[in-house]
C-alpha cells in the first residue's frame, strides 16, 4: 500500500558495473533513505544486475536494448511511490538530497522541483559548471523556462501520477540526446506545476566518449526536432520569440559541423517565427537579409578564415564547395 510521500530512486542501467557502485553507495549513505531503489538492466553484457542487487536494489531485466528512456518508463510504472527521481548509473548524489526532498513532497503545491547540479570533470575531479534554476521563472511560466532552459532529469523529482498522466519520457527517436529537454517541455505543456531548490544535490560526472559528448551532431538535431514539437504545441504562438532564439542557437552550432541540413532548417523555421535573430551580432543580422542559408555559411567562412584554430579539424575545401551550393 502506498504511503503518503514516498519516494523512489530510479536508475536506468547499460554496462554500469564500473560505476553504479559509486551512485548506490551515495543512496545508501543519504540521512535518510529513499523508500524504494529500482534499477533497469537494458540487456547489459556485464554483470550490471548483479551489483544492483548487491546493494539492495529492485532489479528489471529487459531482454532487448531499448534505451534509457524506455528503462525509465519501465521503472515508472513498477515503482508504488507517490514520487520518484530518476538518476543515471555513472552520476552521483550528495549528501541531505532524500531528506531535502522530503521537505518538497510533503506540499501539495508542486508536482516538479528541479535541484541544484555540478557537472564534474571525471578525469580531474574539477568542477566545470553549475546548474541552478529559477523558481519564480518556473512558477511564473514553466513552459517557457523549459524551451529557455535545459533541465537535466537527475535534478529533478516528480509527482509520479501527473508524470505518467502526462506521458512520461519522450520515447520519440527523433529526440534521442535531448530527451530530457524533450521530457521537460512536454510536462510543462501538460500543466504540471513546477518549482525548484537553489541547493546542490547532484554531481554530473563528464567523461570524454560520453553519449552526448561523442554524438555532438545527432545532439544538434534531436534539439531542432524538440523545438518543432514546441513550436506545434504552441497553438497560439504565445512562445514564438523563445523558441526561434533557441532555434538560432541550434543553426549557429551545426553550421560549427558543417551540417547544414539541420542548419538550414533550424534558420528557416526561426525565421518565419519571430525573423531576424535578436540574440546574434548585428553584423549577422544583416547577413541574415540576404538570406539565413547564406548568412550561416558566410560567418562560418570567415571563422575558418580569421581564426582557423577554431575549426582546424574540418577541411576548408569542403566548406568551401557548400558555400557554392548555397
Amino acid at each position: 500500500m502506498t504511503t503518503s510521500g514516498t519516494l523512489a530512486l530510479l536508475i536506468p542501467a547499460y554496462n554500469a558495473a564500473t560505476f553504479l557502485p559509486r551512485l548506490l553507495r551515495s543512496a545508501t549513505a543519504q540521512t535518510r533513505l529513499f523508500d524504494e531503489v529500482w534499477v533497469y538492466d537494458d540487456c547489459s553484457t556485464d554483470n550490471t544486475a548483479e551489483v544492483a542487487q548487491s546493494f539492495g536494489a529492485r532489479v528489471v531485466r529487459g531482454d532487448k536494448n531499448l534505451g534509457c528512456t524506455y528503462g525509465k518508463n519501465a521503472l515508472l510504472d513498477q515503482t508504488t511511490c507517490d514520487w520518484v527521481h530518476f538518476h543515471d548509473a555513472d552520476d552521483e548524489l550528495l549528501h541531505g538530497f532524500v531528506e531535502r526532498a522530503h521537505t518538497w513532497i510533503t506540499r501539495d503545491a508542486w508536482d516538479a522541483i528541479v535541484f541544484g547540479s555540478v557537472q564534474r570533470d571525471e578525469e580531474t575531479g574539477k568542477d566545470e559548471a553549475a546548474a541552478i534554476h529559477s523558481a519564480e521563472a518556473l512558477s511564473e511560466d514553466a513552459v517557457r523556462y523549459t524551451i529557455r532552459t535545459k533541465i537535466n532529469s537527475i535534478c529533478g523529482i516528480y509527482r509520479r501520477a501527473a508524470f505518467l498522466a502526462a506521458g512520461g519520457f519522450d520515447t520519440d527517436p527523433a529526440v534521442l540526446y535531448n530527451e530530457d529537454v524533450a521530457t521537460h517541455c512536454s510536462l510543462a505543456r501538460a500543466g504540471l506545476r513546477f518549482s525548484a531548490d537553489p541547493e546542490i544535490f547532484m554531481i554530473n560526472w563528464r567523461r570524454a566518449g560520453s553519449m552526448s559528448g561523442a554524438n555532438q551532431v545527432k545532439c544538434f538535431r534531436a534539439q531542432l526536432q524538440v523545438l518543432l514539437k514546441s513550436k506545434a504545441g504552441d497553438g497560439q504562438g504565445k512562445y514564438g520569440a523563445e523558441i526561434a532564439e533557441r532555434l538560432w542557437e541550434v543553426a549557429t552550432a551545426a553550421a560549427t559541423y558543417v551540417d547544414w541540413e539541420t542548419a538550414d532548417e533550424s534558420a528557416r523555421v526561426a525565421f518565419e517565427l519571430a525573423g531576424l535573430p535578436r540574440s546574434q551580432s548585428p553584423a549577422f543580422r544583416a547577413l541574415c537579409r540576404l538570406g539565413p542559408p547564406l548568412a550561416l555559411r558566410l560567418r562560418e567562412g570567415l571563422i575558418r578564415l580569421i581564426k582557423p584554430q577554431h575549426r582546424a579539424d574540418y577541411p576548408a575545401w569542403r566548406l568551401a564547395r557548400t558555400c557554392r551550393q548555397a
